[in-house]
């Protein structure tokens, strides 16, 4: 990529990114035009190529500013300094929103992304997301003590189911017309969270004191 793209103003870099965001979000890679990420953009297509010098870099650089920009947003609502999952998730929540909020089709792109199968990427986002995915894990489960989750509860598939589950609802809230909506995401989210409560925590009673 060029360095040139990072002497941008913020406000014209976002303006790509977004664009980047927006376009990819709705075709796969194949069918994702440069020319409409720069008319998106308010650039030339021929600028776009000075600033990222083919289509694939500019999507593996979408694909890294996305993971990484989650982790900036996750660590700055203080989402790993609880002890509690639960109160974790939480924060999570409230990072997920402010993305949502600043980079509306970011989500629609990191789903699209996931499932893309052009042999161009297919393996690049694949490990991309391992590492990303572990991190994060790994982070999360650190903070966690065992004694608060159900006799020999494998913690690490805990948290990949709820990962899963997760991701698997924000697609399918996606797949609906006029956009996210935040209130009723958060509504069925907390849902969420009550649930795995009763599934996943110590029942605390007189016997476990």
């Amino acid at each position: 990529m060029n360095e040139k793209f990072y002497r941008l103003s913020e406000e014209k870099r976002q303006r790509i990114i977004n664009a980047g965001f927006e376009v990819f979000a709705q075709n796969s890679y194949r069918k994702s035009p440069v020319g409409e990420i720069a008319a998106a953009a308010g650039i030339s297509k021929s600028l776009l190529f000075h600033y990222f010098r083919n289509k694939r870099e500019l999507y593996l650089f979408l694909w890294e500013y996305a993971a990484d920009k989650t982790v900036q947003y996750l660590e700055e609502e203080g989402c790993y300094e609880p002890t509690d999952l639960f109160e974790m998730m939480e924060r999570g929540m409230r990072a997920k929103f402010r993305l949502m909020a600043e980079y509306p089709y970011m989500a629609r792109f990191a789903i699209n992304a996931f499932y893309e199968k052009d042999a161009d990427l297919y393996s690049a986002l694949q490990e991309s997301y391992a590492r990303h995915f572990d991190r994060k894990a790994t982070r999360a489960l650190a903070q966690l003590d065992p004694d608060d989750f159900v006799p020999g509860l494998d913690l690490h598939m805990m948290y990949r189911e709820m990962y899963w589950a997760s991701e698997g609802y924000l697609w399918e809230m996606l797949q609906k017309r006029g956009g996210l909506d935040a209130a009723q995401m958060e509504r069925d989210f907390r849902r969420l969270l009550a649930f795995w409560k009763t599934i996943y925590l110590r029942r605390k009673g007189p016997e476990n004191e």
